[in-house]
Formats: C-alpha cells, sequence, structure tokens
C-alpha cells in the first residue's frame, strides 16, 4: 500500500518537474537561440514569477529525489 503511495507520488511529481522545466525560458545559447527563440531585452531579468517558477520546479525536483530514494530503500 505504502510502495503505490510512492509510486504515484514519483510519477506525478516526474511529470509535473517535466511540465515545470518546459515553462522555464531560455536562457541563450541553446536551441532557443538558434531556433530565433530570444526576445533581446524583453527576456533578461528575473521577474518575481520566475523566480517563484524557480522555487516551485526546486521543491517538486527535491520531492521526486525523495521519493526515489525511498522507493529505492523501500524495494530492497
Amino acid at each position: 500500500m505504502v510502495t503505490w503511495a510512492i509510486i504515484t507520488i514519483e510519477a506525478l511529481s516526474a511529470v509535473a518537474l517535466i511540465f515545470l522545466v518546459l515553462l522555464h525560458s531560455g536562457r541563450g545559447g541553446g536551441i532557443s537561440d538558434l531556433m530565433g527563440g530570444s526576445m533581446g531585452a524583453a527576456a533578461t531579468g528575473s521577474t518575481v514569477v520566475e523566480r517563484n517558477l524557480d522555487r516551485i520546479t526546486i521543491a517538486t525536483a527535491l520531492v521526486f529525489t525523495f521519493a526515489t530514494l525511498s522507493l529505492d530503500l523501500r524495494l530492497q
């Protein structure tokens, strides 16, 4: 029962992490610059929304990490 709960938490956090990473804006020098995705001065600077998105992404990554480690310890 507990194992299925951990698997569910891990799966949901994995999907959320993918979604949150895709929401981040490109910082330049990557594929987004290659495809013309850079907005110049409009994309520079860190807004409150970007900082909050960073915090949510880090929290989700920590949930995913702890779920993975606890699942690993539980299945050994």
